[in-house]
């Protein structure tokens, strides 16, 4: 049975989701990927690092409990990193992190297709896992262009789906019925553990989304499978 909200009841959906497994939303994440998706982000942040050399700005879209932060900040010392994200309590589950950013880091409320901040504000962007909530992706990816200065780098984690038929049959049954199972015995809130499923289902391929970003304007756009094809990581730039 679908849990999929109407692109309407979206925003809402999604934000009062996010608010209820908040507490455990970290730990479900860890134990879900088998601890790879940390390794994913450090990935994706040695893709944006150079584009911070002289320090400046790093912002992480739909930051959610900002683990982006902490790897953004051991990256680029001197850098200041922002997380944005629209869930309140997804935030303070996370300030630890921005804790361990030593001063550099912050959280700022804000909704992903309309980014609180003028244009070309940051050298680096990165977002994980994030943009399939999102109820206008090419929307979503065009701020993200907005707000990156000239010359500055996009890594945007997302869902995939493996391209062998065996892996592909794997992948599908471990998304769609083991993962709610651990959502309910961790989290204790199956549902949104099968909204998760069910929304990568519905977010576009890889080579699709490396379209979707060409057309918001980002150049030089390619990717890089992960996690035997379940992940993928789409570098760009501005």
């Amino acid at each position: 049975m679908s849990v999929l909200p109407t692109l309407d009841q979206k925003p809402d959906y999604v934000n009062r989701m996010f608010s209820a497994i908040a507490g455990r939303y970290d730990l479900l994440n860890r134990v879900m990927t088998f601890g790879l998706d940390q390794s994913w982000r450090r990935l994706a942040v040695r893709y944006v690092q150079s584009a911070t050399s002289g320090g400046r700005r790093a912002l992480d879209v739909a930051t959610g409990t900002g683990d982006f932060l902490p790897l953004l900040h051991r990256a680029m010392p001197t850098a200041q990193v922002v997380g944005v994200d629209f869930c309140l309590p997804m935030m303070q589950a996370g300030l630890s992190k921005v804790d361990a950013t030593e001063g550099t880091g912050a959280y700022v409320g804000g909704d992903a297709l309309r980014l609180p901040f003028p244009d070309e504000t940051f050298d680096a962007i990165t977002t994980g896992f994030g943009m399939r909530n999102v109820v206008d992706l090419a929307g979503a990816l065009r701020e993200m262009q907005r707000v990156t200065k000239p010359g500055g780098r996009l890594a945007c984690l997302e869902v995939a789906r493996p391209d062998s038929a065996l892996l592909r049959f794997g992948h599908r049954f471990y998304f769609t019925r083991v993962v709610p199972l651990i959502g309910a015995l961790l989290g204790g809130n199956a549902e949104a553990y099968t909204y998760l499923p069910q929304s990568a289902e519905q977010f576009p391929p890889p080579d699709q989304l490396r379209n979707l970003l060409k057309a918001a304007g980002w150049s030089n756009v390619r990717y890089q499978l992960l996690g035997l094809g379940a992940v993928a990581v789409h570098i760009a730039e501005k």
